[in-house]
């Protein structure tokens, strides 16, 4: 048993002070409040607030490499940057992918996230034929992930067409397996580890028919499964043109809404697809840095919040790793929509982002007994920190702000430093070595 004690830390009812974090094999045994600071052998001093691990729901971890590099004056939308994010993944192999990831969710971890959900549809070689082993790819993300001491949830995407009625493009040709059936023998070969579960996903509507997404539905019960969902307003009206419903409706008729579902983005809802998402327990997954990178537009935060709909967040291009920032973001974007500040409480802020159920974790994300001891350790006293109530740290605080990380009960960020990564150098070398 080893004993945390935190000046602040966020319980599921909010800030308390003087709290005492009973841990014994990677688990929270015991939290108490109010305890005097004590000395003693088996008690480490934890400096600051301590938040429960973030959980990152939504994330392409080879997209970190197009960071500040598809932005420029001549504009553009998120299909000219797709023709970039194309260029990249066709230089990407399992060992150069996970040089990358490691990287990447070594990143992760100095700020804060404890476990990514990976959107992984990057499987096969660049003219689409299997490597000697069809999940090599994603095995490199799993062992990069590992690596870098976060738990990790592969999302595997099956992916079909290049768009309604299309072939797949030779830029999408390694995403695809050429039907339900070969995506789901290669899928069935991948299994959940002690720090990895195996989830599904259907990259869109346009990317998997209506006929596809319905056996598929049929085949994932059990699993975390994930979907893109009206991320612009031209996979709506393409969705309208062939199938005379929005893509909310359309997954709705194919059996695929439902509480083990996540819709990611759900920029652009219409007409009742907030209340489909609520009847069906269906969770959303915001990403608002990389929506507004990539000009994708603001969605209806606030409105499926208030009908009861579950939301969580995700870093998706990895235009920015920083969860505060996610989750600063949703209350900020909704300020500007209404005209209004305060829409959301930082305690909701706070639940979206540590939200690690919709990630197949039902026993992380709270600093409560019995839950996994994911702790992330913020300073109160840097020049972006000093001063502000605890309460208000979503508000105040960024990655950098944060000292230290522990999964499971595992110290992997000490000092602001990963104890086994350099991320800075890694991706560095990584990216270099793409770019060469």
């Amino acid at each position: 048993m080893l004993t945390y004690w935190a000046e602040w830390a966020w319980l599921p009812a909010g800030p308390a002070a003087s709290v005492a974090i009973d841990v014994s094999g990677g688990r929270i045994e015991a939290v108490r409040v109010g305890v005097e600071r004590g000395h003693h052998l088996h008690t480490e001093h934890l400096r600051g607030i301590v938040l429960p691990g973030f959980a990152n729901a939504h994330s392409h971890a080879f997209h970190r490499a197009l960071r500040g590099r598809t932005s420029d004056h001549h504009g553009g939308t998120f299909w000219t940057w797709r023709e970039g994010m194309y260029d990249l993944a066709g230089r990407l192999d399992p060992d150069s992918y996970y040089r990358l990831a490691r990287g990447v969710y070594a990143e992760m971890a100095l700020a804060g996230i404890t476990c990514v959900g990976e959107f992984h549809y990057l499987h096969h070689s660049p003219g689409g034929h299997p490597y000697a082993d069809p999940n090599a790819m994603g095995q490199a993300l799993i062992a990069a992930a590992a690596d870098a001491g976060i738990r990790i949830t592969l999302l595997d995407t099956l992916y079909l067409a290049g768009g309604f009625d299309q072939p797949l493009e030779d830029g999408q040709r390694r995403f695809g397996d050429g039907s339900l059936e070969a995506w789901y023998n290669r899928v069935a070969k991948l299994t959940d580890g002690p720090a990895s579960r195996i989830g599904a996903a259907v990259h869109s509507v346009r990317a998997v028919p209506d006929d596809a997404i319905a056996a598929f539905a049929c085949s994932t019960e059990g699993r975390p499964v994930h979907v893109h969902l009206s991320e612009q307003q031209a996979e709506n009206a393409a969705c309208r043109s062939v199938h005379g419903c929005t893509p909310t409706e359309l997954l709705e008729r194919c059996g695929l809404l439902g509480p083990d579902l996540t819709a990611v983005h759900a920029t652009h809802l219409a007409g009742h697809d907030i209340e489909l998402l609520r009847r069906s327990g269906t969770t959303v997954c915001l990403c608002p840095t990389t929506e507004r990178d990539l000009a994708d537009g603001l969605g209806p935060a606030r409105a499926l919040a208030e009908t009861g709909v579950r939301l969580s967040l995700g870093t998706d291009s990895n235009a920015i790793v920083d969860m505060f920032e996610e989750a600063r973001a949703v209350e900020m974007h909704e300020r500007l929509v209404s005209e209004k500040r305060g829409r959301f409480a930082p305690g909701e802020l706070l639940t979206a982002a540590t939200r690690h159920d919709s990630l197949g974790w039902t026993d992380a994300g709270a600093i409560a007994p019995g839950r996994r001891a994911d702790l992330v350790v913020v300073a109160l006293g840097t020049a972006r920190t000093a001063g502000s109530d605890p309460a208000g740290i979503i508000h105040a605080a960024g990655a950098p702000d944060i000292t230290d990380v522990l999964v499971d009960g595992r110290r992997i960020v000490s000092g602001g430093r990963h104890t086994a990564i350099d991320a800075g150098g890694e991706l560095a070398a990584a990216i270099e070595e793409l770019s060469a």
